[in-house]
């Protein structure tokens, strides 16, 4: 039992930070180019956008230096809201976000479009990713580039559910 849980949990470590992501994050970014409306154009499933479509993330530069999030998308055809916020950290590129209440976690900004028309978010775990445009959608072209990006970075591409209709 005991073998188990150490197995268990080894499994959840390696999970969250495999050494085989490239997760360096693009360091010529102003935050304030990054502020505003972004459009959900593909992403790695997980639960808390499970079964969405049209999602949006909005961020906001607020007074005291942090950021307001708002992630909008339709579940059941009924619109869905979350809110959060995020912080700097000292590596440029990279933001600490949170949902619920103190728990932050790394979203990093891994490639910005020249134009700023796009980006590339991951984090610390290689379950998580997103490809978000200024618009909402993306030519075929381009979202071909972005995922050859990814996939260079080590991320398993195949798993990505697109939304560029």
């Amino acid at each position: 039992m005991l073998l188990s849980l150490v197995l268990f949990l080894a499994a959840c470590a390696y999970s969250k930070s495999r050494p085989d992501i490239n997760r360096e994050t693009v360091s010529n970014i102003n935050l304030n180019d990054f502020m505003g409306r972004w459009y959900e154009i593909a992403r790695f499933d997980h639960r808390f956008e499970r079964d969405m479509s049209d999602i949006t993330a909005t961020y906001t530069l607020l007074d005291d230096g942090k950021i307001e999030v708002v992630n909008r998308g339709i579940r059941n055809g009924k619109p869905v809201e979350a809110r959060g916020k995020a912080k700097t950290t000292d590596i440029p590129g990279r933001l600490r976000v949170s949902f619920f209440w103190e728990f932050y976690s790394d979203y990093n900004i891994l490639a910005m479009g020249p134009d700023g028309g796009w980006v590339l978010i991951g984090s610390k775990s290689p379950n998580y990713l997103w490809i978000m445009s200024r618009t909402p959608h993306l030519d075929t072209a381009t979202l071909g580039h972005i995922i050859a990006l990814a996939k260079a970075r080590g991320y398993d591409t195949d798993k990505l559910i697109i939304d560029n209709d």
